[in-house]
Formats: structure tokens, C-alpha cells, sequence
């Protein structure tokens, strides 16, 4: 049953997200950004605003995303896809994590209820990451996702709020980014 899960989240490496990869044509899978936010949870752990568990908030990174096998990306300024997002998610939920044997599948399951709960300092911290990259890539491709999705300036601004339940200096930091996003003519 392991390796049947093993070979199923496979599959997230061909979920597509809207994010550019930096310098190239090509749009990020769900693997690659899930393993980018662990990296970022590695590096960026000491802006916690209270201690957290590295190896925990690694955990809820890269189990954050495992629903979009069957769920899809939701892109987070697809307000019509956000209706049907959660159902979506909690009966991919049940299905992949139940491939795991009982303690396995309950571990990630709660893990995952966790990320999306937000109240834990790790995933709070994690979430917060999770709002950022997206900041920091359409920063450094010159906003190349939010102009093509005809992304607002008030929506990439009411997402970030949600950046201050998190560690003050990576709110501090989102609001940093959207200044310079409006300086360079972004918004």
C-alpha cells in the first residue's frame, strides 16, 4: 500500500500550476512548488514570530498539496473554482490518503487538516509561505502570471492579508514585495 501511495503522488509532478518556473516558458508542477516551500521553510524558519518545528512545518509543506492529484490546482484568484474547492479536496482527501495503511493515512490526513486549519504556528508559518512565493515569482517574471490572469491589485493584496496570521516579518516582507510590484509598475 506504501508504494501504491508512493507512485500515486507521483502524479503531482504533472498538476500544473499557473506560476511560471523563473526564465523559462514553463509553468510549475504541484511537486516542484511543494518542494520549493520546504526549501523556503528551511531557509526562512528563523522569521517565525514564535518557535515552530522545522521538521513539522517541512511536513505540512509537502503533504499541502497531495489533493490536487485528483482536486486540481485551484489558482487562488479563481473565485469560481474556490466554490467547489473544498468538496473537491476533502473527497480527494479521503481517497489518496486512504491508500496508506490506518496509522500512515491518519498521520497525513492530520497533517493536511492541520495546513488548512491554520492554527497551529507551523501552519501558520506555512501558510504564509505558501501566499509569498507566489509574490516573489510574479516579482522577479515581472508579473507575468497576474497580467495574464488579469489579476487585480486589490485580490494579490486581500491574499496577502492573510500573511499576517503568520510571522510579522514575512508580513513585513509580503508588504514589501507589493510595494515594489506597484513601483515597477506591476499594479
Amino acid at each position: 500500500r506504501q508504494i501504491q501511495f508512493l507512485l500515486e503522488i507521483d502524479g503531482l509532478k504533472q498538476v500544473l500550476r499557473r506560476s511560471l518556473i523563473l526564465g523559462s516558458s514553463r509553468r510549475e508542477n504541484s511537486a516542484e512548488h511543494s518542494w520549493h516551500l520546504a526549501m523556503m521553510a528551511l531557509i526562512l524558519h528563523e522569521h517565525a514570530n514564535q518557535p515552530v518545528d522545522l521538521l513539522h512545518t517541512i511536513k505540512l509543506v509537502l503533504v499541502h498539496d497531495i489533493v490536487e492529484l485528483d482536486a486540481g490546482d485551484t489558482f487562488a484568484y479563481d473565485f469560481e473554482g474556490a466554490k467547489t474547492k473544498e468538496v473537491r479536496e476533502q473527497a480527494a482527501a479521503a481517497r489518496i490518503f486512504g491508500l496508506l495503511p490506518g496509522d500512515q493515512a491518519g498521520a497525513l490526513r492530520a497533517l493536511w487538516d492541520e495546513f488548512e486549519a491554520r492554527q497551529s504556528a507551523e501552519s501558520r508559518f506555512a501558510n504564509a509561505l505558501d501566499r509569498l512565493m507566489p509574490m516573489f515569482h510574479n516579482l522577479a517574471d515581472g508579473g507575468t502570471t497576474w497580467r495574464v490572469a488579469g489579476v487585480r491589485p486589490e485580490f494579490v493584496v486581500n491574499r496577502a492579508a492573510a500573511i499576517h496570521d503568520g510571522p510579522a516579518s514575512l508580513a513585513s516582507l509580503a508588504q514589501a514585495t507589493l510595494r515594489r510590484a506597484s513601483a515597477v509598475g506591476l499594479f
